[in-house]
């Protein structure tokens, strides 16, 4: 038998997965079958090189604009925990290619087909909510908080209503409320989405270490580099792994 090697697309779990990732399929000839393959083995592996989307965004490239528009902004927000990690992701290019919090297409996109309208992967949407649209209109400029600092100038392109049910089933596969997350979305989220550009002034700081993603590319070994996301802190399972 001589050995082949072909690589397919991964299977769509439940887990969606933000990356592009594929599995690599050891097969071998089986002797007098044509196009008859025995399965050896399987190898997940990660498309190692350029950034999702081809380029690590950087919004904090012009500070100085920033900071101008900062002075014209029509509403102030106190980001929460939650919202000050999505914009510390934004601002230094974890969630490239995105630039900003998604508009009402591009959510309908992720949802739907884990899609961006540019066609590029992307498993889950990435939202700025707040609990009602009073105040708020298309064209505003809102300057974002975090922990009494100014971080970054939302630019409100779209203000809209989600159906949160259709994004609890597309995204989890359930709308029951047993489950952690979709009951965070339903009960904790507010009900209205504001999407639109941002512009960084300042990363926003934690009391835990943090790395910007150019950071930890500049630290990576040669060579594979196997990553995951774990939902809890590493156990020796996981370390094993």
């Amino acid at each position: 038998m001589f050995p082949v090697r072909r690589t397919v697309p991964s299977i769509r779990l439940a887990a969606r997965a933000a990356q592009p990732s594929f599995v690599q399929v050891l097969a071998a000839t089986v002797p007098g079958k044509a196009c008859r393959f025995q399965i050896i083995g399987v190898r997940a592996f990660s498309v190692a090189g350029a950034p999702h989307g081809g380029a690590l965004v950087d919004l904090l490239n012009d500070v100085a604009s920033a900071k101008a528009m900062a002075g014209s902004a029509t509403k102030t927000l106190e980001l929460n925990e939650r919202q000050a990690c999505d914009v510390f992701c934004l601002l230094n290019g974890g969630f490239s290619p995105l630039t900003g919090f998604m508009k009402e297409d591009e959510y309908d996109s992720v949802v739907k087909d884990m899609r961006l309208p540019s066609k590029e992967l992307f498993g889950l949407p990435v939202t700025f909510d707040v609990p009602s649209s009073a105040g708020v209109k298309t064209g505003d400029k809102i300057l974002l908080k975090w922990d009494g600092k100014d971080v970054a100038v939302l630019e409100a392109e779209s203000v809209f209503k989600p159906n949160k049910v259709v994004e609890a089933k597309k995204c989890y596969g359930t709308s029951s409320l047993e489950h952690p997350t979709v009951h965070s979305l339903i009960a904790e989220l507010g009900e209205v989405y504001i999407g639109g550009k941002l512009h960084g002034i300042s990363s926003p700081a934690f009391k835990y270490k943090t790395q910007t993603p150019a950071e930890v590319r500049a630290n990576l070994p040669p060579g594979d580099v196997v990553a995951f996301q774990n939902r809890n802190p590493i156990h020796r399972a996981h370390f094993e792994l």
